[in-house]
């Protein structure tokens, strides 16, 4: 339970934060540039850290029960 009230504070606190920075930027990287909003970008880095987190967390716990 306590997980998901973190998780719900976590989701309000980029949201607004997302909602607050709405101006688009240019994101720029080695052969390509392309122009998005920043609430945006933020919330595709920010999902994309979410996902990374999730399938190491799950490699991890699928390596422990292989020792035991």
């Amino acid at each position: 339970m306590i997980t998901l009230i973190i998780v719900l504070i976590i989701i309000a606190v980029v949201t607004v934060f997302s909602v607050q920075n709405a101006v688009p930027v240019i994101i720029s990287s080695l052969f390509w540039k392309f122009e998005a909003s920043l609430a945006i970008v933020l919330f595709l880095f920010l999902l994309a850290g979410v996902v990374i987190g999730v399938s190491a967390a799950s490699l991890f716990r699928m390596k422990l029960s292989k020792k035991k």
